[in-house]
């Protein structure tokens, strides 16, 4: 399982930011990918999934605020975050779902107010 998340970095309250995910080839074959977040002093959380088919799934605290969306040619995935709130502090990792054992390193997301 090979992932690299990035994008991250420091934005104020109401900006925008866009995270990439590239993964391997047999890693992104999986159906199913999806983005979570893990906030300071917090368990990781699922944020949102995509089908190999584009079919998405947002968790309530994101909906109409951020979009996923993936290249299945360039086995990468994004992850578009408008609005973004001080709560969505957090690092952002991606990873299949059901997420497999192993986490890459997960890309950090500061949003000031």
């Amino acid at each position: 399982v090979q992932l690299q998340a990035s994008g991250g970095g420091l934005v104020q309250a109401g900006g925008s930011l866009s995270l990439s995910c590239t993964a391997d080839r047999t890693t992104f074959s999986t159906d199913r990918m999806g983005w979570y977040r893990r906030a300071p002093g917090k368990q990781r959380d699922l944020v949102a999934t995509i089908t190999s088919g584009g079919n998405t799934w947002y968790a309530d605290s994101v909906k109409g605020r951020f979009s996923i969306s993936r290249d299945n040619v360039r086995n990468t995935m994004y992850l578009q975050m408008n609005k973004l709130k001080p709560e969505d502090t957090a690092v952002y990792y991606c990873n299949a779902f059901p997420p497999f054992p192993s986490w890459a390193r997960g890309t950090l997301v500061t949003v000031s107010s």
